[in-house]
Protein backbone atom coordinates (compact mmCIF):
# COMPACT_ATOMS: atom_id res chain seq x y z
CA UNK A 1 0.00 0.00 0.00
CA UNK A 2 1.86 3.46 -1.23
CA UNK A 3 1.97 6.56 1.43
CA UNK A 4 -0.71 8.12 -0.75
CA UNK A 5 -3.47 5.56 -0.37
CA UNK A 6 -2.45 5.12 3.59
CA UNK A 7 -3.24 9.28 3.97
CA UNK A 8 -6.25 9.12 1.79
CA UNK A 9 -7.56 6.16 3.38
CA UNK A 10 -6.55 7.86 7.29
CA UNK A 11 -8.31 11.57 6.16
CA UNK A 12 -10.96 10.06 4.95
CA UNK A 13 -11.80 13.12 2.86
CA UNK A 14 -9.18 16.04 2.85
CA UNK A 15 -12.15 19.05 3.51
CA UNK A 16 -15.19 18.84 5.68
CA UNK A 17 -17.40 21.74 6.58
CA UNK A 18 -17.09 23.61 9.51
CA UNK A 19 -20.09 25.20 11.20
CA UNK A 20 -19.60 29.34 11.80
CA UNK A 21 -22.64 29.96 14.09
CA UNK A 22 -22.93 28.92 17.62
CA UNK A 23 -26.61 27.23 17.66
CA UNK A 24 -26.08 25.36 20.50
CA UNK A 25 -25.81 28.84 23.05
CA UNK A 26 -28.88 30.00 24.67
CA UNK A 27 -31.35 31.44 21.96
CA UNK A 28 -28.80 30.87 19.28
CA UNK A 29 -30.87 27.85 17.40
CA UNK A 30 -33.93 30.53 17.74
CA UNK A 31 -32.05 32.81 15.40
CA UNK A 32 -29.89 30.24 12.64
CA UNK A 33 -32.76 28.18 12.66
CA UNK A 34 -36.56 28.32 13.27
CA UNK A 35 -38.22 31.01 13.69
CA UNK A 36 -35.53 33.52 13.06
CA UNK A 37 -34.19 31.88 9.95
CA UNK A 38 -37.39 33.05 7.93
CA UNK A 39 -36.07 36.40 8.36
CA UNK A 40 -33.22 36.13 5.41
CA UNK A 41 -35.48 34.05 3.71
CA UNK A 42 -37.71 36.18 3.31
CA UNK A 43 -34.88 39.04 2.33
CA UNK A 44 -33.49 36.85 -0.23
CA UNK A 45 -36.94 36.56 -1.97
CA UNK A 46 -37.18 40.22 -2.38
CA UNK A 47 -33.67 40.72 -3.85
CA UNK A 48 -31.82 37.47 -4.59
CA UNK A 49 -28.15 39.24 -4.44
CA UNK A 50 -28.93 39.62 -0.47
CA UNK A 51 -27.83 36.01 -1.08
CA UNK A 52 -24.27 36.63 -1.20
CA UNK A 53 -24.67 39.11 2.55
CA UNK A 54 -26.76 36.82 4.43
CA UNK A 55 -25.32 33.30 3.67
CA UNK A 56 -21.92 31.85 2.50
CA UNK A 57 -22.53 31.95 -1.07
CA UNK A 58 -20.27 34.99 -1.33
CA UNK A 59 -17.35 32.50 -0.16
CA UNK A 60 -18.19 29.24 -2.33
CA UNK A 61 -17.33 28.19 -5.24
CA UNK A 62 -17.89 24.55 -7.22
CA UNK A 63 -15.20 22.39 -8.34
CA UNK A 64 -16.73 20.61 -10.97
CA UNK A 65 -15.26 17.44 -13.01
CA UNK A 66 -17.11 14.74 -15.52
CA UNK A 67 -13.84 12.66 -14.45
CA UNK A 68 -12.77 12.76 -18.57
CA UNK A 69 -9.06 14.14 -18.30
CA UNK A 70 -8.30 13.70 -14.69
CA UNK A 71 -4.68 14.60 -14.11
CA UNK A 72 -2.78 12.65 -16.75
CA UNK A 73 -4.78 9.42 -16.45
CA UNK A 74 -7.58 10.32 -18.60
CA UNK A 75 -11.23 9.30 -18.68
CA UNK A 76 -11.06 7.47 -15.63
CA UNK A 77 -14.77 8.39 -14.08
CA UNK A 78 -16.64 11.12 -12.20
CA UNK A 79 -15.89 9.58 -8.79
CA UNK A 80 -12.13 8.35 -9.46
CA UNK A 81 -11.65 11.92 -9.94
CA UNK A 82 -13.13 12.90 -6.68
CA UNK A 83 -9.75 12.77 -5.21
CA UNK A 84 -8.78 14.95 -6.79
CA UNK A 85 -11.09 17.36 -6.89
CA UNK A 86 -10.95 17.43 -3.01
CA UNK A 87 -7.32 18.53 -3.38
CA UNK A 88 -8.22 21.25 -5.22
CA UNK A 89 -10.75 22.36 -2.94
CA UNK A 90 -8.06 22.02 -0.30
CA UNK A 91 -6.27 24.39 -2.43
CA UNK A 92 -8.69 26.96 -2.39
CA UNK A 93 -8.94 26.87 1.16
CA UNK A 94 -5.45 26.56 2.31
CA UNK A 95 -4.23 29.45 -0.29
CA UNK A 96 -6.74 31.64 -0.05
CA UNK A 97 -9.61 30.72 2.40
CA UNK A 98 -12.02 30.26 -0.80
CA UNK A 99 -14.58 27.13 0.26
CA UNK A 100 -15.07 24.98 -2.28
CA UNK A 101 -17.55 21.88 -3.08
CA UNK A 102 -16.05 19.01 -5.49
CA UNK A 103 -19.13 18.23 -7.86
CA UNK A 104 -18.34 15.11 -9.92
CA UNK A 105 -21.11 14.58 -12.83
CA UNK A 106 -22.04 11.47 -14.12
CA UNK A 107 -22.28 12.98 -17.90
CA UNK A 108 -20.49 13.44 -20.88
CA UNK A 109 -22.71 15.61 -22.64
CA UNK A 110 -21.78 18.92 -22.06
CA UNK A 111 -25.42 20.28 -22.31
CA UNK A 112 -26.82 18.05 -19.55
CA UNK A 113 -23.39 19.37 -17.86
CA UNK A 114 -23.88 23.13 -18.39
CA UNK A 115 -27.76 22.48 -17.34
CA UNK A 116 -26.85 20.66 -14.18
CA UNK A 117 -23.96 23.08 -13.04
CA UNK A 118 -26.54 26.11 -14.01
CA UNK A 119 -29.29 24.47 -11.97
CA UNK A 120 -27.25 24.46 -9.32
CA UNK A 121 -25.46 27.91 -9.66
CA UNK A 122 -27.84 29.53 -6.83
CA UNK A 123 -25.73 28.17 -4.63
CA UNK A 124 -22.36 29.38 -5.61
CA UNK A 125 -20.48 32.46 -5.94
CA UNK A 126 -18.17 31.09 -8.56
CA UNK A 127 -17.53 27.89 -10.69
CA UNK A 128 -14.50 26.19 -11.42
CA UNK A 129 -14.62 23.58 -14.04
CA UNK A 130 -11.78 21.17 -13.98
CA UNK A 131 -10.03 17.97 -15.94
CA UNK A 132 -13.07 17.89 -18.14
CA UNK A 133 -11.43 16.92 -22.02
CA UNK A 134 -11.54 19.26 -24.87
CA UNK A 135 -13.69 20.08 -26.81
CA UNK A 136 -16.26 19.49 -24.16
CA UNK A 137 -14.69 21.58 -21.72
CA UNK A 138 -14.99 24.41 -24.25
CA UNK A 139 -18.81 23.68 -25.00
CA UNK A 140 -19.81 23.49 -21.27
CA UNK A 141 -18.00 26.72 -20.31
CA UNK A 142 -19.31 28.96 -23.52
CA UNK A 143 -22.80 27.98 -22.10
CA UNK A 144 -22.27 28.41 -18.82
CA UNK A 145 -21.23 32.24 -19.47
CA UNK A 146 -24.17 32.71 -21.52
CA UNK A 147 -26.68 30.85 -18.41
CA UNK A 148 -24.72 31.81 -15.23
CA UNK A 149 -24.45 35.13 -13.32
CA UNK A 150 -21.69 34.11 -11.40
CA UNK A 151 -17.95 33.73 -12.67
CA UNK A 152 -16.94 30.53 -14.50
CA UNK A 153 -13.73 29.39 -14.96
CA UNK A 154 -11.58 26.64 -16.47
CA UNK A 155 -8.39 25.97 -14.73
CA UNK A 156 -6.89 23.81 -16.95
CA UNK A 157 -7.13 26.24 -19.56
CA UNK A 158 -7.06 30.01 -17.95
CA UNK A 159 -5.18 28.87 -14.68
CA UNK A 160 -2.52 27.44 -16.99
CA UNK A 161 -2.51 30.53 -19.13
CA UNK A 162 -1.66 33.20 -16.54
CA UNK A 163 0.87 31.06 -14.49
CA UNK A 164 2.44 30.38 -18.14
CA UNK A 165 2.36 34.33 -19.91
CA UNK A 166 3.94 35.25 -15.68
CA UNK A 167 6.58 33.10 -16.23
CA UNK A 168 7.60 34.13 -19.53
CA UNK A 169 7.21 37.13 -19.06
CA UNK A 170 10.26 37.25 -16.91
CA UNK A 171 11.85 34.32 -18.89
CA UNK A 172 12.22 36.89 -21.62
CA UNK A 173 13.69 39.94 -19.09
CA UNK A 174 16.15 37.01 -18.63
CA UNK A 175 17.24 36.57 -21.97
CA UNK A 176 16.47 40.05 -23.23
CA UNK A 177 13.57 39.52 -25.50
CA UNK A 178 9.97 41.09 -25.82
CA UNK A 179 6.76 40.54 -26.74
CA UNK A 180 8.24 40.57 -31.16
CA UNK A 181 9.70 36.87 -29.83
CA UNK A 182 8.70 33.65 -32.23
CA UNK A 183 6.97 31.52 -30.13
CA UNK A 184 5.71 28.11 -30.68
CA UNK A 185 2.87 26.15 -28.37
CA UNK A 186 2.80 22.31 -28.57
CA UNK A 187 -0.66 21.11 -27.95
CA UNK A 188 -3.97 22.80 -29.05
CA UNK A 189 -6.06 21.02 -26.24
CA UNK A 190 -7.47 23.56 -23.45
CA UNK A 191 -4.68 24.19 -21.94
CA UNK A 192 -2.41 25.30 -25.01
CA UNK A 193 -5.43 27.37 -26.78
CA UNK A 194 -5.88 29.38 -23.71
CA UNK A 195 -2.30 30.23 -23.62
CA UNK A 196 -2.51 31.39 -26.99
CA UNK A 197 -5.42 33.51 -26.24
CA UNK A 198 -4.08 35.46 -23.56
CA UNK A 199 -0.44 35.79 -24.88
CA UNK A 200 -2.42 37.32 -28.43
CA UNK A 201 -4.44 39.46 -25.55
CA UNK A 202 -0.81 40.48 -23.95
CA UNK A 203 0.46 41.86 -27.53
CA UNK A 204 1.99 38.83 -28.88
CA UNK A 205 1.35 38.10 -32.28
CA UNK A 206 3.97 35.88 -33.46
CA UNK A 207 2.76 32.65 -32.82
CA UNK A 208 2.34 28.85 -33.70
CA UNK A 209 0.06 26.50 -32.41
CA UNK A 210 0.19 22.52 -32.99
CA UNK A 211 -0.89 19.38 -31.80
CA UNK A 212 0.37 15.70 -33.06
CA UNK A 213 -0.49 15.75 -36.16
CA UNK A 214 1.62 18.91 -37.04
CA UNK A 215 0.73 22.97 -37.17
CA UNK A 216 -2.76 24.57 -37.02
CA UNK A 217 -3.28 26.11 -40.28
CA UNK A 218 -5.92 28.04 -41.56
CA UNK A 219 -6.43 26.50 -44.62
CA UNK A 220 -7.22 22.70 -42.96
CA UNK A 221 -10.84 22.79 -41.14
CA UNK A 222 -10.22 22.01 -37.21
CA UNK A 223 -11.65 19.70 -34.71
CA UNK A 224 -13.75 23.02 -33.04
CA UNK A 225 -14.83 26.53 -33.98
CA UNK A 226 -11.84 27.51 -31.33
CA UNK A 227 -9.22 26.02 -33.37
CA UNK A 228 -10.40 27.40 -36.28
CA UNK A 229 -10.35 30.95 -35.39
CA UNK A 230 -6.88 30.44 -33.80
CA UNK A 231 -5.58 28.91 -36.94
CA UNK A 232 -6.73 32.22 -38.93
CA UNK A 233 -3.95 34.33 -36.55
CA UNK A 234 -1.37 31.82 -35.61
CA UNK A 235 1.46 30.73 -37.88
CA UNK A 236 2.38 33.84 -39.81
CA UNK A 237 5.43 32.07 -41.78
CA UNK A 238 2.57 29.72 -43.51
CA UNK A 239 4.83 26.66 -41.81
CA UNK A 240 3.78 23.10 -42.56
CA UNK A 241 5.30 19.86 -40.71
CA UNK A 242 5.39 18.95 -37.55
CA UNK A 243 7.92 19.55 -34.26
CA UNK A 244 10.96 19.32 -35.57
CA UNK A 245 10.26 21.62 -38.78
CA UNK A 246 8.07 24.37 -36.68
CA UNK A 247 10.62 24.80 -34.18
CA UNK A 248 13.34 25.91 -36.15
CA UNK A 249 14.30 29.67 -35.31
CA UNK A 250 11.96 30.04 -32.83
CA UNK A 251 12.40 31.93 -29.50
CA UNK A 252 9.93 30.26 -27.63
CA UNK A 253 8.93 26.63 -26.70
CA UNK A 254 5.66 26.03 -24.36
CA UNK A 255 4.58 22.47 -24.62
CA UNK A 256 1.46 21.27 -22.73
CA UNK A 257 1.27 18.18 -24.86
CA UNK A 258 2.93 14.93 -24.20
CA UNK A 259 6.47 13.41 -22.60
CA UNK A 260 9.73 13.09 -24.40
CA UNK A 261 8.36 14.39 -27.56
CA UNK A 262 11.18 17.70 -27.85
CA UNK A 263 14.64 16.27 -28.75
CA UNK A 264 17.64 18.14 -27.89
CA UNK A 265 18.47 18.96 -31.97
CA UNK A 266 15.78 20.43 -31.79
CA UNK A 267 16.25 22.80 -29.26
CA UNK A 268 19.53 23.53 -31.25
CA UNK A 269 17.55 24.69 -33.70
CA UNK A 270 15.97 27.61 -32.14
CA UNK A 271 16.68 30.89 -31.92
CA UNK A 272 20.19 31.99 -29.84
CA UNK A 273 19.18 32.18 -25.53
CA UNK A 274 16.37 30.26 -26.14
CA UNK A 275 13.09 29.50 -23.76
CA UNK A 276 11.57 26.47 -22.66
CA UNK A 277 8.14 25.39 -21.54
CA UNK A 278 8.43 21.71 -21.13
CA UNK A 279 5.23 21.19 -18.56
CA UNK A 280 3.58 17.73 -19.88
CA UNK A 281 3.12 16.40 -16.40
CA UNK A 282 4.48 14.16 -14.99
CA UNK A 283 6.84 13.96 -17.29
CA UNK A 284 7.57 16.76 -19.69
CA UNK A 285 8.59 17.36 -23.44
CA UNK A 286 12.29 17.77 -22.40
CA UNK A 287 14.01 16.94 -19.54
CA UNK A 288 15.74 20.33 -18.55
CA UNK A 289 19.40 19.24 -18.07
CA UNK A 290 18.50 18.37 -21.67
CA UNK A 291 17.38 21.23 -22.55
CA UNK A 292 20.33 23.36 -21.30
CA UNK A 293 23.06 21.54 -22.93
CA UNK A 294 21.14 21.76 -26.06
CA UNK A 295 21.45 25.34 -25.43
CA UNK A 296 18.29 27.23 -23.72
CA UNK A 297 18.95 29.52 -21.86
CA UNK A 298 15.78 29.58 -20.09
CA UNK A 299 14.14 25.95 -19.04
CA UNK A 300 10.61 25.69 -16.49
CA UNK A 301 8.30 23.03 -16.26
CA UNK A 302 5.28 21.80 -14.27
CA UNK A 303 7.75 20.11 -11.21
CA UNK A 304 8.49 20.65 -8.10
CA UNK A 305 11.45 19.32 -8.57
CA UNK A 306 13.00 21.59 -10.78
CA UNK A 307 13.40 25.01 -11.27
CA UNK A 308 10.56 27.38 -12.82
CA UNK A 309 7.83 25.43 -11.68
CA UNK A 310 4.84 26.59 -13.82
CA UNK A 311 2.17 25.72 -11.27
CA UNK A 312 -1.62 26.79 -11.38
CA UNK A 313 -1.75 26.95 -8.16
CA UNK A 314 -0.32 30.30 -7.78
CA UNK A 315 -3.04 31.45 -9.81
CA UNK A 316 -6.99 30.08 -9.16
CA UNK A 317 -6.84 30.54 -5.68
CA UNK A 318 -6.13 34.27 -6.01
CA UNK A 319 -8.09 34.86 -9.05
CA UNK A 320 -11.02 33.16 -7.22
CA UNK A 321 -10.52 35.23 -3.72
CA UNK A 322 -10.17 38.49 -6.17
CA UNK A 323 -13.73 38.06 -7.93
CA UNK A 324 -15.54 36.99 -5.21
CA UNK A 325 -14.81 39.96 -3.40
CA UNK A 326 -15.49 42.22 -6.08
CA UNK A 327 -18.81 39.98 -6.61
CA UNK A 328 -17.83 39.43 -10.66
CA UNK A 329 -19.76 38.11 -12.70
CA UNK A 330 -17.25 37.07 -14.88
CA UNK A 331 -13.87 36.36 -15.31
CA UNK A 332 -12.27 38.26 -18.19
CA UNK A 333 -8.85 38.40 -19.47
CA UNK A 334 -7.98 41.45 -18.30
CA UNK A 335 -8.17 40.13 -14.98
CA UNK A 336 -6.45 37.32 -16.03
CA UNK A 337 -3.63 39.42 -17.53
CA UNK A 338 -3.67 41.35 -14.10
CA UNK A 339 -2.92 38.09 -12.34
CA UNK A 340 -0.17 36.89 -14.31
CA UNK A 341 1.67 40.32 -13.65
CA UNK A 342 0.87 40.29 -9.95
CA UNK A 343 2.43 36.93 -10.10
CA UNK A 344 5.64 38.06 -12.69
CA UNK A 345 6.16 40.85 -10.15
CA UNK A 346 6.60 39.63 -7.09
CA UNK A 347 10.10 38.50 -8.55
CA UNK A 348 12.23 41.56 -8.21
CA UNK A 349 14.97 42.68 -10.90
CA UNK A 350 17.17 41.67 -8.19
CA UNK A 351 16.18 38.33 -7.56
CA UNK A 352 15.06 37.31 -11.26
CA UNK A 353 17.49 34.62 -13.16
CA UNK A 354 17.13 31.94 -14.95
CA UNK A 355 16.74 29.57 -12.10
CA UNK A 356 14.26 31.97 -11.14
CA UNK A 357 11.57 33.48 -13.19
CA UNK A 358 8.43 32.82 -10.74
CA UNK A 359 7.82 32.60 -7.45
CA UNK A 360 7.28 29.51 -5.58
CA UNK A 361 3.68 27.77 -5.62
CA UNK A 362 3.87 27.88 -1.72
CA UNK A 363 4.80 31.39 -1.63
CA UNK A 364 1.80 32.70 0.31
CA UNK A 365 2.24 36.22 -1.20
CA UNK A 366 0.95 35.10 -4.73
CA UNK A 367 -2.53 35.14 -3.84
CA UNK A 368 -2.34 37.94 -1.72
CA UNK A 369 -0.94 40.05 -4.65
CA UNK A 370 -3.56 38.00 -7.05
CA UNK A 371 -6.36 38.35 -5.37
CA UNK A 372 -5.79 42.68 -5.08
CA UNK A 373 -4.49 42.99 -8.46
CA UNK A 374 -8.12 40.75 -9.66
CA UNK A 375 -10.55 42.69 -7.28
CA UNK A 376 -9.12 45.59 -8.79
CA UNK A 377 -9.23 44.58 -12.54
CA UNK A 378 -12.73 43.63 -11.95
CA UNK A 379 -13.83 47.37 -10.67
CA UNK A 380 -12.49 49.16 -13.29
CA UNK A 381 -14.42 46.60 -15.78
Amino acid sequence: MTEAIKQHEQWRGKIEIAVRADILAPGALAVAYTPGVAEPCLEIQKDVSRSFDLTRRWNTVAVVTDGTAVLGLGDIGPEAGMPVMEGKAALFKAFADVDAIPLCIRSKDAEEIARTIALLSGSFGGINLEDIAAPRCFEIEALLKEMCDIPIFHDDQHGTAVVTLAGLTNALKVVGKDKSSKILISGAGAAGCAIAELLFADGFDDITLMNSRGVIRADEEQSSERLNNLAKITNKRDVKGGLDVAIVGMDVFIGVSAPNILKPEMVANMAKNAIVFACANPTPEIMPDLAKAAGAAVVATGRSDFANQINNVAAFPGIFRGALDARAKDITQQMNLAAAYAIAGLVTDEELNAEYIIPNALDMRVPKAVAVAVQTAAIKN
